[in-house]
Order: structure tokens, then C-alpha cells, then sequence
């Protein structure tokens, strides 16, 4: 810490004056090689034209952390993103805080009150309640933000990462239609997500290609959750004319189809074909084994992670939105109709 005119001079200031976040001005103090070269030097002519007095070497300095925030952790697929980011932070040296704001304005705030003890790198939300308030916060600290699989956010505000939805969408239903099934009920997701709209669509694509007339009575509302895609399910197959085959909107929702086959007496893939969305990994032990959709969620945690430190090392993105491939996987769950 030096002084100037008085006043102390700190790492805030440096990283308020160079338009970066802390934990890359500590970057710089520190000697670490992971600090874009630009960077390096704006920072290092501020603290020396500021007077900056580096602290001793032999001083222990905090652990640099990435914040991984959700709105809830009530599902699967959170585990696999939070072991994407750890697979990361090991490599790098970096460590994870995983939080859970669980919709609530109050929740964010009490986080955001955390983060600022802490030596944050930056943050990956899992969310879509990125409030324009905690929005201006984030932009003040200069900490870098990558959100996952985004709901309603504008891209240019932090770079995105997600899936290929619609395309993962049309591939099942047109795994379906390849079957011969021309009654094909839909359980949607959460209707305010992007991911859920793209869904959607591509499963209105899909028909649409092979001719087949949308029928409304066949698309049920779901929330990802077993509970909604039982309850789906069971309207579904209680049709005066019910689908053969039925595609959700998360692997969540499709086991919960199983149930309402299972209590309706019927067989699966015998009398109902299922496919699900995401590729969880106990769905391939399930009874029988379920075709879905793989949704990389681990690799785009991974992506997020080396996205964060990038922004932290000074380096920019490259596009503010990335899409991984999906994949159909074709298990034992779908057959021709009956």
C-alpha cells in the first residue's frame, strides 16, 4: 500500500483506475503469467505512477475463487455443471463457492454481501434473476460475469453459454416420427426460459417437416420437475385418444412419465414410447434405459469457468453467446407404435 496526496492508495483504487477487478490487479502483484499483456501493463504503470508499495512475497495471499450461483440446487443437472467448474478451478488453482439465491431479491443481496469478503475472480449464474440493480453493482466491483443458459438477458451485458435446444428438440421428435408416431404429446418447461421455448419450437418444427398437424390437446405444461411429468403423463394417456409416444422436456419429467405408464398398467416402450432432455446420469440405469437428449451440461460449466478467468486475466471473449452441440442417445425407451 502506498500514499498519494495523502491518501492510501489500494488495490480497489488500481482496479477502479484501470477498469479491471481486483483479483487481476493481484494478478499483476503478484507475478501470475494469466493476465492479458495489455493489461499487464496498464495495471503496472498505475501502481507505479501511484506509489504503490508491494506488500512481502512471504505474506500469504488469499485464494483466488470463482462464485457459482443457482437459483436452487434441487436438481441433478446443478451437479453436473458444478463439476465441470470444479474440474476447472483444480487445473487453475482456483477455488468454487456455489450459492443459491432461491428467487428471492433478499437471498441475492445477502450474497452479494458475502461476495464482497471474499477474493472473488468473478461469477457464473445458473439464473435468469440477474436484476438490473445487482447488474450495477457487478459492473462497479469490475467483476467479470458468464451466465449459463440464460432466460430474457441481453447477451451484450455478459457473455452466455448454452445449448442447442432447438436442434436437440427437433432431433427427438424426428427420432419419433422415424418410428412411425404421428400422436406425439409434449411436456413443456418453466414457459419464461428460453430453453423451454426453444424446446418448443422444435418439437412444433419437427412436426411440421413430416406434415403432421400440432395438436394443442397433446402439449401439457411442466416445470423440469418428476412431479409435473407424472401429473402430464397421466392427462396425456387418460386422452379419448392418447399419444404413443411422449417427449419431455427434461429427463426429470420423463422418469415421472414412467410412473404414470407404470400406475396406468401400460409398458414402456410397449405401449408408450418416452424420450427425455438433459441425459442425467442415472437415467441410463432406469428401467428401460431412457433415449434423450444430451445436454453438455458439464462441459458448459467447464466453458464458464475458463470464460471467467479469462475475463479476470484481462483477455476478451471472443462471442458474447455459445452454443454446445446437443445429442440424441438412442437407449431402449422408444419403439414403432403399436
Amino acid at each position: 500500500m502506498g500514499t498519494e496526496n495523502g491518501r492510501n492508495v489500494t488495490i480497489a483504487m488500481i482496479a477502479r483506475l484501470a477498469g479491471v477487478s481486483v483479483p487481476t490487479v493481484s494478478r499483476v502483484i503478484n507475478g501470475r503469467s494469466d493476465v492479458a499483456p495489455d493489461t499487464r501493463e496498464r495495471v503496472e504503470a498505475l501502481l507505479n505512477r501511484h506509489g504503490y508499495r508491494r506488500r512481502s512475497p512471504a505474506r500469504r495471499t488469499d485464494a483466488a475463487l470463482i462464485d457459482l450461483v443457482f437459483n436452487d440446487l434441487d436438481s441433478p443437472w446443478a451437479v453436473e455443471i458444478i463439476r465441470g467448474v470444479e474440474d476447472v478451478g483444480q487445473t487453475s488453482g482456483v477455488g468454487t463457492v456455489v450459492s443459491a439465491i432461491h428467487w428471492r431479491i433478499s437471498s441475492a443481496k445477502q450474497w452479494l454481501d458475502n461476495m464482497r469478503t471474499r477474493s472473488t475472480e468473478g461469477i457464473i449464474f445458473v439464473t435468469s434473476m440477474v436484476n438490473p440493480p445487482l447488474q450495477a453493482e457487478l459492473r462497479r466491483l469490475h467483476l467479470p460475469v458468464v451466465i449459463i443458459d440464460p432466460a430474457g438477458v441481453d447477451p451484450q451485458e455478459s457473455p452466455t453459454i448454452g445449448a442447442t435446444n432447438w436442434a436437440g428438440s427437433l432431433s427427438a421428435n424426428q427420432y419419433l416420427i422415424s418410428l412411425g408416431h404421428r400422436r406425439i404429446g409434449f411436456i413443456a418447461g418453466p414457459p419464461h426460459l428460453m430453453c423451454s421455448r426453444a424446446r418448443m419450437d422444435g418439437y412444433r418444427a419437427a412436426l411440421g417437416a413430416a406434415g403432421i398437424p400440432v395438436d394443442d390437446a397433446l402439449i401439457r405444461p411442466g416445470n423440469f420437475y418428476h412431479e409435473a411429468g407424472f401429473t402430464a403423463g397421466t392427462q396425456l394417456l387418460a386422452l379419448p385418444d392418447p399419444p404413443t409416444a411422449i417427449c419431455a422436456s427434461s429427463d426429470q419429467m420423463a422418469l415421472g412419465v414412467y410412473e404414470a405408464v407404470r400406475k396406468r398398467g401400460l409398458r414402456v416402450p410397449d405401449d408408450v414410447s418416452v424420450v427425455g432432455f438433459d441425459d442425467l446420469p442415472e437415467v441410463r440405469w432406469c428401467s428401460p434405459p431412457l433415449t434423450t437428449v444430451r445436454q453438455p451440461l458439464a462441459e458448459m460449466g467447464m466453458l464458464a469457468a475458463r470464460t471467467v478467468l479469462r475475463l479476470a486475466g484481462g483477455e476478451r471473449t471472443e462471442s458474447p453467446r455459445v452454443e454446445l452441440a446437443t445429442e440424441l442417445i438412442v437407449r431402449d425407451s422408444a419403439g414403432p407404435p403399436r
